[in-house]
């Protein structure tokens, strides 16, 4: 047990590591394509500024999110015992700033390989994301960390 009381195996349970989650939605999308071509409605230069700035805000705010919790000492992955609650930083701002800024690489990611199907996806995607991960960990925070959790949901929201 560590000072916490907590188990090595006390993690959130959540339905899969997140990153897999995106890549397997985004691989499958893409594979849609080359199975059912449809037509991409955007091209041109505006085209490629949108899914750059997606890719460019979306890797800002994961790394943010990563560096505070690596400047907290608590792992980012999810199959691991949660140490230390992080409020601070970008996380002030959003308590899902990763997965906000994975969710924009994706869009971003499918936008510049002009895959309808991929972008289709973001929906299952972010109901996923949304109950078999965050609920699962909101769940766990709040077991781990109690009041001082619930008053930081309370301040900061989920996503903006």
């Amino acid at each position: 047990m560590d000072p916490a009381g907590q188990t090595a195996n006390d993690t959130a349970g959540v339905i899969a590591r997140p990153p897999l989650i995106f890549l397997g939605a985004l691989l499958l999308g893409l594979a849609s394509d080359r199975l059912l071509p449809f037509a991409f409605p955007a091209d041109g230069l505006l085209h490629w500024i949108l899914a750059g700035a997606l890719l460019l805000i979306g890797l800002t705010l994961a790394t943010a999110g990563i560096g505070n919790f690596s400047s907290a000492s608590t792992p980012v992955p999810t199959n691991r015992p949660t140490r230390a609650l992080v409020t601070s930083g970008i996380h002030g701002w959003s308590r899902n700033p990763i997965y906000l800024g994975l969710f924009l690489i994706y869009v971003g990611i499918a936008a510049a390989a002009r895959s309808p199907s991929a972008l289709i996806l973001t929906v299952p995607v972010a109901i996923m994301i949304r109950y078999g991960v965050i609920a699962r960990e909101e769940a766990y925070l709040q077991g781990r960390f109690g009041d001082a959790y619930r008053d930081y949901k309370t301040r900061v929201r989920r996503w903006l």
